[in-house]
């Protein structure tokens, strides 16, 4: 049987005719940048996060570059985030000249670990530590940071906090008592299109959405080269505009979306099932540590990820009976070539090195089949196993 990693096609047949209805209505208008249809989809995200503002934008990456422009960050400045992401987490900070520092993750929900980025703040020399404009905590693969300890680190410094949400739109998180919404708790909250993400377009795509209307509004200066007014620069941005086309595809998507986060909730908790009922020793199951608060998108499962040994030798036998996986991330960003000059070593960041080592995201899509997920389940069980035996 087999088993995508992702089925987009699944996701496009009931809504083609709209969407294609949709396209053609950009292509008839003839306004092919910015314009109407992404002036709707701002409003309808900005809504959706429990934000003021929303501002569409040309990709994930580009939301995180943007949001560290409108802090000013530059040369000489800091700027903390996990070790553990994606690459544009940390690549858009050295690519402002700032210096990325790194913290490890908390091992049970693989984001940042508001303890250790603690320890790192308290020792740093005061005139270090003035140079910290921001701090990125990153809700991987669905499920909100802790933000309540990190945000009270935050504070405690005044540091202002970025929210790369890129895999997290509309995962909810119990702060102080109010359920918010990822994005919308920090000074500004940054979201991917990616076509493989819960909400994604046909191409790039990203939003970044804040409450501050002083900052959304330099935001909107220098998404467009920092004119203000047209061929007036007063501060240098660059084209970080959302293309109409996607902005028109994610306006038909967007009122589908928590339906498919619940269905990608299902998938999770059949596969939870499965693995229990099959008794693998072996397999470390994601935890929902938000999921008795009461809140409903608790984690929207961008991933279903699994901590398992052998998990290369494992990968490759899924592939051989056509069951696609995928490792998010096998090099934490401390050990990338790139960040050589940043000295940090192996061994530095432990949880994040052993979770590289282990992670391994199965299929979880919503139009994923029980019989899928069992095919998945029964395949894992025999590798183990089959090693027992050797």
């Amino acid at each position: 049987m087999q088993v995508p990693l992702l089925d987009l096609k699944g996701q496009l047949r009931p809504l083609r005719d709209e969407i294609l209805a949709a396209i053609v209505d950009v292509l008839d208008s003839t306004q092919y940048i910015m314009g109407p249809k992404v002036e709707e989809l701002e409003r309808a995200v900005a809504q959706y996060s429990g934000c003021s503002h929303a501002l569409g934008v040309s990709s994930g990456t580009d939301a995180l570059l943007l949001a560290l422009m409108g802090l000013n960050v530059g040369p000489g400045d800091l700027v903390i985030t996990s070790t553990f992401s994606f690459f544009a987490t940390a690549g858009v900070i050295a690519r402002l000249n700032a210096t990325p520092v790194l913290t490890d993750i908390d091992p049970v929900t693989f984001n940042m670990s508001p303890a250790h980025l603690s320890e790192i703040l308290k020792a740093m020399p005061e005139d270090t530590r003035n140079k910290v404009k921001a701090i990125i905590p990153v809700h991987l693969y669905g499920q909100c940071a802790d933000m309540q300890s990190l945000m009270k680190v935050a504070a405690q410094w005044n540091i202002p906090v970025i929210e790369d949400a890129a895999q997290a739109i509309g995962a909810e998180y119990p702060l102080e008592g109010k359920v918010q919404r990822a994005g919308s708790m920090g000074k500004m909250g940054c979201f991917s299109f990616f076509p493989s993400k819960n909400l994604g377009g046909i191409g790039d795509g990203g939003m970044i959405v804040t409450n501050d209307s002083t900052l959304a509004q330099y935001l909107v200066y220098l998404r467009n080269h920092g004119a203000n007014p047209k061929y007036y620069h007063k501060f240098i941005g660059g084209n970080f505009r959302l293309d109409p086309l996607q902005a028109a595809v994610l306006n038909v998507k967007l009122p589908h979306l928590d339906q498919w986060h619940q269905q990608r909730q299902r998938n999770a908790n059949r596969y939870i099932e499965l693995f229990s009922k099959a008794g693998i020793a072996e397999v470390a199951l994601p935890a929902a540590v938000y999921q008795t608060h009461k809140i409903s998108n608790y984690h929207i499962y961008n991933q279903f990820m699994i901590r398992v040994p052998q998990r290369d030798e494992l990968r490759q036998f899924l592939q051989s009976q056509q069951i696609v996986t995928e490792v998010y991330y096998p090099v934490p960003f401390h050990v990338q070539e790139c960040f050589s000059y940043l000295n940090y070593k192996s061994g530095d960041f432990p949880e994040s090195e052993k979770a590289a080592r282990e992670v391994l995201a199965l299929p979880i899509y919503p139009e994923l089949t029980e019989e899928m997920q069992a095919h998945v389940v029964q395949q894992i069980k025999a590798f183990y196993q089959e090693r027992k035996t050797l």
